[in-house]
């Protein structure tokens, strides 16, 4: 089949403003905005948030900009809204192991109120308590207590005193001590000199009764103590009886005031219970105070503080489940935190310095986490993996152990948390993770596949400018015209270099949106049109081409040899495309081949120096398959060939210069000069058939510049696959240039077409003997063939002797 010659409407896709169906985008603000292009991943998404069983967390795998987490975001807080309001968490003192915080879950809204009851009881508590020890009634029955005691203290003293008296003693308190002395039988109180002026007989007597009187002492002692704790304790009952029945009532409205239908309603009884039990264990803190009673007001607010509710979780207000996006994910705020401040040299806490993660906050509802983040941290990655696997979350605090100085530390109590965690990547993260960390995978079964490309048709156009219209309300922006938004939509088809699909990175339309607004403003328009969408694209263009220009200005200076015009033998400009990831060109490349006759056969010079990818060289491989194949009854061919891109330094992958590799082969071989106006693109197979490219439209372009520079002479123009038709968006420049016949773009399905377009002579068919016409291009490079091996052969018998008399 012959090349063909593309017309002008052929080169890209127009779309007709007149068929969007809208003046402007001001006018599709009540559409709902759909998943353009995604119906996959919304399916995936919307049957992942849906699954309540465990394992069934979302993995989101496409391009950044293409919307996976602005449209994930969305359909989280679509799910939410059907499901309930998560509870609250709070953590309580534990009054058995106070390094031990107990973990408690209120419904939503009630951890507030338990927090609040909590606090009002405490203030509470320091005014009636005193108010209540000092009622008439508790002051008389404490009266009475304490008469009691004094009165059988008094009558135990004075069984005391009269043993002591018997035994001429005279006894008496002193600064809470007991003090005796003897006196003789006058009564006069005898000093240590007159004692011992007596008597060894009367000193051994006095002696013998000082030793009664103090066991007699001690007994009184033993007495009076017990007596004494008789008296505190009754006391103490005493308030207790006085103070529980306040306890009772502020407990009481506690518990009225929250739900009963409550998960963790025994493990809140039993934490008010406790509260009342140290309540009255530490009554006597809650009496007056003087002011200048330091101690005891430490020691009292050291007690009140063990009643505060420490709220980590407050869902009070939220209408469904939580939807978190955790974009910062560090251990402390993911995982929950233990804050520490230092006294005297130690780290100390306690439980009102525990802090939620985003995993606390996100029960009951949904966290989205980005893969790249987790995987910076080896230590929130081992924990998440934990976490997955068992259901509990342990706050914890892991650089505690490495700390310079003492740390006090809390080991609260896990909690079980129920999350759909939403994780998003790149899709070669995705199966990274599915090979490096089968378990990690194996919990995330719903996979989100956004696509980088759609099918364009009119509902997805229609869709698109929606998606302008709302993201000029959004961003304050002004609106876009029908033609403005063709020609957005033109530049979605460009990106992926497909008349019939469109891109579906959003993100870098919107870009273009907001860039193309700026440009309406400065001229003060009222609405952005499409020639301000072309200013914008010419002006990004004009931001990120300094790689191209250069190389541009070295062609046309001379410093890169690139010939349009005229004809050679066995060179030929080959087009290849360079991508910077923020800007793709292409070029030309001069590739030359050369041949004579050896053994060797085809020498690939990028390949030798190790200046070549895998591809192009298995592009080679093809190539020099398939030329053996077309000289088939000659081989093996007695051939030297070396194919070389002439000033290429960077080194070359893909085979999309096979085509071109092979044309200049034949040329060489046939002797018969390429048309150098003409550049080719294009594989081969080992068929002959020319097959697709990438890079199309830049391949193109950078040429045409080349040759606008040069001078357009009506020759020039560029082979490419047949099966490429369908890629090409060119830029207007070039389509003019076609028009006007200056430029054309030809293609090809088989080699032997393109061999006829560059030479000007036919390629040759094969006849029965397997021998081609002679005035063909095969037919004589055939010839050439022939000649090389009878070369070879006849080099032969001189080597044989060369070779003797070495030996």
């Amino acid at each position: 089949m012959p090349t063909l010659t593309l017309s002008p409407a052929e080169l890209r896709l127009t779309v007709d403003p007149a068929t969007l169906g809208f003046s402007d985008t001001s006018e599709l603000l009540d559409q709902q905005l759909p998943w353009i292009g995604q119906e996959r991943a919304e399916m995936a998404a919307r049957f992942g948030l849906q699954m309540d069983q465990p394992g069934y967390n979302l993995f989101v795998l496409g391009e950044v900009g293409s919307g996976r987490a602005s449209l994930l975001q969305r359909a989280m807080q679509d799910a939410a809204a059907n499901r309930q309001v998560p509870p609250d968490l709070c953590y309580l003192y534990n009054f058995d192991a106070p390094e031990r915080p107990r973990a408690l879950r209120l419904p939503a809204g009630q951890g507030r109120l338990l927090r609040q009851f909590m606090a009002q009881m405490m203030k509470s508590l320091q005014k009636q308590i005193p108010q209540c020890l000092n009622g008439q009634e508790f002051k008389s029955e404490s009266k009475r207590i304490e008469d009691n005691y004094k009165t059988e203290e008094a009558k135990v003293y004075a069984e005391l005193d009269a043993y002591a008296e018997a035994r001429m003693f005279t006894l008496h308190r002193e600064s809470g001590h007991l003090v005796f002395t003897y006196r003789d039988a006058r009564g006069h109180t005898l000093t240590e000199e007159e004692m011992l002026a007596l008597p060894k007989e009367n000193r051994v007597t006095i002696d013998h009764a000082e030793q009664e009187l103090r066991v007699e002492i001690a007994r009184y002692f033993e007495k009076t103590g017990a007596m004494e704790r008789i008296k505190d304790e009754a006391l103490a009952a005493l308030r207790r009886q006085a103070v529980k029945p306040l306890l009772d009532m502020q407990l009481q409205e506690i518990r009225n005031g929250l739900k009963k239908q409550i998960k963790d309603s025994v493990k809140l009884g039993t934490y008010l219970e406790q509260v009342m039990h140290d309540v009255l264990g530490n009554i006597e803190l809650f009496e007056a105070l003087d002011a200048e009673d330091d101690i005891r007001q430490e020691a009292l607010l050291k007690v009140l503080s063990r009643y505060r509710v420490n709220l980590v979780v407050d869902n009070d207000g939220l209408a469904g489940a939580p939807v978190i996006v955790e974009d910062n994910p560090l251990f402390r705020s993911l995982f929950g935190s233990i804050e520490y401040q230092s006294e005297n040299d130690v780290l100390v806490t306690d439980f009102s310095r525990i802090r939620a993660g985003s995993l606390h906050k996100a029960h009951g509802g949904f966290l989205m986490l980005h893969l790249r983040d987790l995987l910076s941290d080896g230590l929130v990655w081992e924990k998440l993996r934990r976490l997955l696997r068992s259901g509990r979350l342990q706050i914890e605090e892991p650089g505690t152990a490495f700390t310079p100085i003492a740390t006090v530390s809390l080991e609260p109590e896990a909690v079980d948390v129920d999350i759909k965690i939403v994780l998003v990547g790149s899709r070669e993260q995705y199966y990274e993770l599915q090979e490096e960390d089968p378990e990690f995978a194996r919990h995330f079964a719903v996979k989100v596949d956004f696509a980088e490309s759609f099918s364009s048709s009119a509902a997805t156009r229609r869709a698109t400018a929606a998606f302008v219209a709302h993201a000029c309300r959004r961003l304050g922006l002004p609106h876009f015209s029908a033609a403005a938004v063709a020609q957005l939509l033109e530049d979605g088809h460009r990106e992926v270099d497909d008349q019939s699909r469109q891109s579906a990175i959003f993100g870098r339309t919107e870009s273009l949106v907001m860039e193309s607004a700026a440009l309406c403003r400065a001229r003060a328009g009222r609405l952005v049109e499409a020639a301000d969408v072309e200013a914008a694209l010419a002006a990004r263009t004009k931001r990120h081409d300094y790689p191209e220009q250069r190389l541009q200005e070295a062609i046309a200076e001379g410093d890169v040899l690139i010939a349009v015009q005229g004809e050679k033998v066995g060179q030929i400009n080959g087009l290849t495309q360079v991508d910077l990831w923020d800007y793709r060109f292409g070029f030309p490349v001069r590739i030359t081949a050369r041949t004579h006759a050896g053994e060797d056969g085809l020498l690939n010079i990028e390949r030798e120096v190790e200046m070549s990818g895998p591809i192009h060289d298995k592009g080679v491989f093809i190539l020099n398959n398939y030329l053996s194949a077309l000289f088939a009854h000659n081989a093996p061919l007695a051939l030297n060939a070396a194919i070389v891109f002439e000033q290429e330094y960077e080194g070359v992958e893909g085979d999309s210069a096979s085509c071109a590799e092979l044309y200049a082969l034949l040329s060489s071989l046939s002797g018969v000069p390429i048309r150098q106006g003409i550049a080719v693109t294009g594989a081969v197979n080992q068929h002959g058939e020319v097959l697709p490219v990438g890079g199309i439209n830049e391949k193109i372009e950078g040429y045409f510049r080349v040759c606008t520079t040069a001078g357009l002479d009506g020759r020039q123009g560029v082979l490419i696959p047949h099966r490429n038709r369908r890629h090409l968006m060119l830029e207007r420049k070039v389509i003019q240039a076609v028009e006007q016949g200056l430029f054309h773009i030809h293609t090809a399905e088989h080699v032997s077409a393109g061999i006829e377009l560059l030479t000007g002579l036919p390629a040759g068919v094969a006849n029965a003997t397997g021998n081609y016409p002679h005035g063909s291009v095969l037919g004589r490079a055939q010839r050439t063939l022939l000649a090389y091996r009878r070369a070879c052969q006849a080099s032969e018998p001189a080597k044989s002797r060369h070779k003797h008399l070495h030996t």
